[in-house]
């Protein structure tokens, strides 16, 4: 009996993964109507667990269910990123704070490593290894933090920021700025100064979001970018 219900329910869990990362690459782009007969030809399975899995990816804020109209990947509006990066600034901004008084010398030396590679990638001019390199100071942090709970909710949040059809890095002038901001937060962790940390991490979390407000102008006034868009990923 067990095993009969462990199955379907990885099963749903296995598509809401596969669907998830094709929102993420935005090989389903936002506002796009989600076929769900296609879908369930696509992967060989029933409709069953599939609206299952949309139904995960609701609860994340992933897709929108529309009353006798069907799913659509969710459009994420300059009203909804002000609003989550808002919150991130405080969460993120806590996760600074406890990290520099609870960060132990192993841990230290471990984010003088991970900034060692935003350096790296920095002076290569590598955006890609930056991102990965950034989301792995960020990540760091929440672990040393040590609260489940506000690594699940920032977890969450970020999710919703990957349905920003733009990069900040690819902002004039973002990547120098961004890290010259996190040699600051790594000077206060160091320094084990919780205020000035959580006080950084939320300026630097902020100028994120300025970066991608002014991505979205240019493009509105269609105006040339630094950079071509890539696949949605906010750096913070």
């Amino acid at each position: 009996m067990n095993a009969s219900r462990i199955a379907p329910m990885a099963l749903y869990q296995e598509v809401a993964e596969r669907l998830r990362q094709r929102i993420y690459s935005h090989e389903l782009a936002p506002g796009t109507w989600v076929d769900e007969q296609a879908l369930a030809e696509h992967y060989g399975i029933s409709r069953t667990p599939l609206r299952e899995a949309l139904k995960v990816l609701a609860s994340e804020g992933l897709v929108t269910l529309k009353p006798r109209r069907g799913c659509y990947v969710t459009e994420i509006s300059e009203r909804d990123l002000d609003e989550v990066f808002s919150v991130m600034s405080m969460l993120e901004g806590e996760c600074a704070r406890a990290s520099a008084m609870r960060a132990t010398d192993g841990d230290l030396t471990r984010l003088r490593a991970i900034h060692a590679d935003l350096e790296k990638a920095a002076a290569a001019d590598d955006i890609d290894g930056f991102f990965e390199a950034n989301q792995n100071f960020h990540r760091s942090l929440q672990e040393i933090a040590d609260n489940r709970w506000l690594l699940h909710v920032i977890e969450d949040l970020r999710k919703v920021i990957k349905l920003s059809r733009h990069h900040s890095l690819f902002s004039d002038g973002r990547l120098e700025q961004s890290l010259e901001e996190h040699r600051d937060i790594l000077g206060a962790l160091l320094a084990r100064d919780g205020e000035r940390a959580e006080q950084l991490m939320r300026h630097h979390i902020r100028s994120g979001r300025a970066a991608l407000a002014r991505i979205a102008v240019a493009k509105a006034d269609d105006a040339p970018l630094a950079a071509p868009e890539t696949e949605a990923q906010a750096e913070a």
